[in-house]
């Protein structure tokens, strides 16, 4: 899931939500859109294998 923040920047989050805090997992900020998709992508990958 990526968000964008006030200071323009992207926010990758985690799909699921963090039974400790309850909140998602921030998994990297980003300065364009285009980058934190690219690493979702490698995200996604790295956890199937």
């Amino acid at each position: 899931m990526i968000r964008k923040l006030k200071s323009g920047e992207y926010r990758l989050y985690s799909r699921k939500k963090d039974p400790r805090t309850n909140r998602r997992r921030n998994l990297g900020t980003f300065k364009s859109r285009t980058a934190a998709e690219k690493h979702e992508r490698a995200v996604q990958f790295f956890k199937r294998h």
